[in-house]
């Protein structure tokens, strides 16, 4: 019974972080915003930004995100959710999230595949989907809920939760200019992990602003 309970707070929990943090724009709100972060320009669509307070061009250290997922359209209004409506509130996660930070010159993701997470990694590997490798993170390592996926074409490195009382979730980064993207997506999505990637690699593409 305790568990049951444990499992539901956990799931409210999850809905209650997703949610989106915006509210309604007013009529005058521009479609998009320029925004710079680590000194990289970006045009982001203003009702994709999940936090009313980084909703302003400029320069800022993070800003974070939301886009539907398979359209990337910007998430629309969302409706009003209690504690008593959450439950039959949640749905499937159909959307992917995006966190943009400064680095400040922080070992890049690229780095830290090459010469970090090998140290803590199960020897060997699994082929789950066709040209998708996976490796478990050993238990005792501080990624040891996680396993790593990894593809060449198209390109994809993720760290991924295991399912458990919630679903399981990856992690997805890139580096561009003076900021790092950060994408989670659901890890049920790896069933069909080229479009995924495809999908990281189309938002990256579209948000960057002019390039100096």
């Amino acid at each position: 019974m305790l568990g049951g309970a444990a499992a539901v707070c956990a799931v409210a929990l999850v809905a209650y972080l997703l949610w989106p943090t915006w509210g309604t724009s007013g009529a005058n709100a521009p479609d998009k915003l320029p925004v710079s972060v680590g000194g990289t320009l970006f045009n982001l669509p203003t009702t994709a930004i999940r936090m009313k307070i980084q909703r302003h061009s400029g320069p800022q250290e993070r800003i974070d995100l939301d886009f539907l997922y398979p359209s990337l359209e910007p998430p629309g209004t969302p409706k009003h959710v209690s504690a008593d409506t959450v439950d039959a509130s949640l749905l499937p996660i159909d959307r992917i999230f995006l966190s943009i930070a400064a680095h400040h010159d922080a070992l890049s993701p690229e780095q830290r595949t090459a010469t970090i997470y090998p140290r803590y990694l199960e020897p060997g590997a699994t082929m789950p989907e066709d040209g998708l490798t996976m490796r478990m993170f050993r238990a005792d390592t501080p990624y040891g809920s996680e396993d790593l996926y990894s593809a060449a074409s198209p390109a994809l490195t993720a760290r991924c939760t295991r399912d458990a009382a919630t679903p399981g979730m990856c992690l997805s980064e890139r580096r561009v200019g003076g900021a790092d993207l950060t994408f989670r997506f659901p890890r049920s999505w790896l069933s069909q992990w080229r479009d995924a990637a495809e999908a990281m690699e189309k938002l990256t593409a579209q948000l960057r602003g002019p390039k100096s």
